[in-house]
């Protein structure tokens, strides 16, 4: 009877593990013929050398999807090795960047301290010109303050580590940095709002003319003194026009938003290109911009009156814009206009 009863048992037992042997092929996937060439690489690996799990770490860098539980963009790749080539990359390109921006600030300086500040030959007249309207004032300081905003924290970001970092120290630094990466992350989308607003605004007295190719030649007169006649903006200020505020400005909104709102669904590779894009933009932009506000300020004498109180002395107007001065005084250009009490004459 015992006998009978334990053949039974070994019976049930043996119909018992063919059952979940079973059922669990039934649930585990089928093994590729791939993955079956992988798992004996990673034991010929563990015979060869012990601890070196190079197939599994080969496997894991080669960028190919696997399968997660998680969706979105990219989330079955574990480690993308482009990567390593977007930092080695940035490294050279925020040096050469970095020298490319003292270079521009040293050649000013030199250029100011040998010219000097540019000032107008004849005595002022004391009748104002409008030159800029209240509305183009005030899209001008939107995208000038915007920019420059972004310029500034930008450069912080960019090279703060190697500039400022050993002047003033961890602490201080690690509070600049915050400061500026949450300023340049939440002003930078309102670029995206007055930059449009300013191309259409300036674009119409931006476009070249037949007279600019003669400024071009004369180099406007920059380094001789030589009065060259242009018109409302002369043809250094469209180059800078198409420069800095189109083509660089539309390709820092692009880069950026890209940068800044990964819910995009954009891929870590295209967030990788446009960093390196954005990071040349803005080096080259905030040259640009450095040499605007050069001019704008200390560079000439009364460019800056012209953009905060809206008008200019007519001698200014004749001797730095002489084809806009005399549509002006036909009446086909820009009309005069009653210049408030706090406009200044110029020197």
């Amino acid at each position: 009877m015992g006998r009978r009863f334990h053949a039974a048992a070994r019976w049930v037992a043996a119909a018992a593990c063919a059952v979940a042997f079973g059922a669990a092929l039934a649930q585990s996937p089928a093994v590729s013929p791939k993955e079956a060439d992988e798992a004996k690489e990673q034991r010929v690996q563990q015979q060869v050398q012990p601890l070196n799990n190079q197939p599994v770490w080969s496997e894991v860098r080669s960028g190919q999807p696997q399968f997660t539980s998680l969706p979105g963009r990219e989330t079955n790749v574990l480690i993308q090795s482009q990567g390593q080539t977007w930092r080695a990359l940035r490294v050279p390109v925020a040096t050469i960047g970095g020298f490319l921006f003292a270079f521009a600030f040293v050649v000013l300086a030199a250029f100011y301290l040998w010219r000097g500040p540019i000032r107008v030959h004849g005595a002022p007249t004391g009748r104002l010109i409008e030159r800029f309207t209240i509305v183009e004032r005030s899209v001008h300081w939107a995208v000038a303050i915007t920019f420059t905003t972004l310029a500034v924290t930008g450069l912080i970001l960019s090279f703060g580590k190697t500039v400022l970092l050993p002047i003033v120290g961890y602490t201080l630094f690690s509070w600049l940095a915050i400061a500026a990466k949450n300023l340049h992350n939440f002003v930078g989308p309102v670029l995206t709002v007055v930059l449009p607003v300013m191309i259409v605004l300036f674009v119409h007295e931006n476009i070249f003319r037949k007279y600019d190719w003669h400024w071009f030649k004369k180099g406007g007169g920059m380094l001789t003194g030589e009065h060259v006649p242009s018109g409302k903006a002369n043809a250094g200020q469209k180059v800078l026009f198409w420069l800095l505020v189109v083509l660089f400005g539309i390709t820092l909104v692009v880069t950026g938003l890209i940068l800044d709102f990964p819910n995009f669904n954009q891929t870590r590779a295209t967030m990788q290109g446009a960093n390196v894009v954005h990071m040349v933009a803005g080096v080259l932009a905030s040259c640009l911009l450095l040499g605007h506000i050069y001019l704008g300020t200390i560079g000439m004498k009364g460019a800056l009156q012209a953009m905060t109180t809206g008008y200019v002395d007519e001698t200014w107007a004749k001797e730095h814009h002489e084809y806009w001065y005399n549509e002006v005084k036909a009446g086909r250009g820009t009309s005069q206009g009653a210049p408030p009490a706090a406009a200044h004459r110029i020197a």
